[in-house]
């Protein structure tokens, strides 16, 4: 059980509890949309977005782009890729809807003749949807903050794909994602001996060093960094496996006896990993274990790609939360963040 005095300002322990209701709901609201583009008419697709929305960007390209027959990139930054043009079906993602990079380059690409699909909760982007003849899918304003918008902010786009014909059977994936992350859900809550709770004590004060295999385990990866820095206001670092393998396991080794005491390796696995990736993560824990605090392995669960991402994804919340939890952090405001005007 939560602590009673649990410092959350902005109740993100509560909106990690309703992600999986967060997921249903945002494929129902994606759902019977008038006004797409034939499938036909479309080259390629781009998805716009920053940070948490950046991720659901992410989750999007490596679910979705084994599958969908066309290019599928995601930008992140002030402007659209060159191509961008009328072949083009421009996802546009921000919780606020006031992300200024965002907000530029989607300006850039309704200009440049693309079809626009924003997901927001309003903001810029709403008002501007209408002008640009976007269709536009409202996201809760009830949520929070953005980061805890993951599953409002990437559904949508996957079950758009779908109705286009684009993805066929991205909502059976969504479904069994629901059913799975009701599952871990309960394990993750209401107890005080769970999964996440374990990790955080392990991890304590050390920083993660996350993990992933695979565009799958890479998107895993630097989401739990990021929920680790927003969430628990501590450093964390993310990898992917075949990559570190060619250059980052080389810086490792020679000053074990700083490494030891800093870092915790954690692990994220899953069934979608080629077997050389699954090897080589036998390979990297035997090295590794000697120059880091722990190595810990998360493996994923649920049936199929989406529902294993997003378990692990719900996983790393409540582990970061927790965090934040044993450190007595308030994991709502980010301060450091409002510097720069992050949405």
């Amino acid at each position: 059980m939560l602590s009673p005095e649990l410092l959350d300002s902005l109740d993100v322990f509560g909106a990690a509890a309703g992600f999986p209701e967060q997921v249903r709901d945002a494929a129902r609201a994606a759902q019977g949309l008038d006004g797409l583009p034939a499938h036909d008419t479309i080259d390629n697709v781009v998805v716009l977005g920053m940070g948490a929305s950046g991720v659901a960007g992410d989750v999007l390209a490596a679910i979705g782009g084994p599958f969908v027959p066309v290019p599928l990139i995601v930008t992140k930054g002030y402007a659209p890729a060159s191509f961008v043009g009328p072949g083009t079906l421009c996802f546009v993602l921000s919780f606020s809807g006031e992300t200024e990079e965002t907000v530029e380059a989607a300006s850039a690409a309704a200009a440049a003749g693309a079809s626009l699909v924003v997901v927001t909760s309003g903001g810029a982007l709403a008002e501007q949807a209408p002008r640009w003849g976007a269709l536009h899918i409202p996201v809760p304003d009830t949520i929070p903050v953005g980061r805890a918008a993951l599953g409002a902010l990437a559904v949508p786009p996957l079950v758009v794909l779908e109705s286009m014909g684009l993805f066929p059977g991205a909502s059976g994936w969504v479904d069994a994602a629901v059913t799975q992350l009701t599952a871990r859900r309960d394990r993750l809550v209401g107890s005080s001996d769970t999964l996440a709770r374990r990790l955080a004590r392990t991890i304590g004060r050390t920083w993660p060093l996350v993990v992933g295999a695979g565009p799958l385990g890479a998107v895993a990866a630097r989401r739990w960094k990021s929920q680790v820095n927003l969430n628990a206001k501590a450093p964390a670092f993310a990898s992917a496996i075949p990559d570190l393998c060619h250059d980052e396991i080389a810086g490792w080794g020679q000053h074990g006896d700083v490494t030891r005491q800093v870092f915790t390796l954690v692990e994220l696995r899953h069934d979608e990993e080629h077997p050389q990736e699954s090897r080589r993560f036998e390979q990297m824990r035997d090295d590794m274990a000697e120059v880091t605090h722990e190595v810990v392995e998360v493996r994923a669960e649920g049936e199929g790609p989406l529902a294993q991402l997003l378990d692990l994804i719900l996983v790393g919340d409540h582990v970061s939360l927790h965090m934040a939890e044993q450190a007595g952090i308030d994991p709502g405001p980010v301060p450091a963040t409002e510097l720069f005007r992050l949405s």
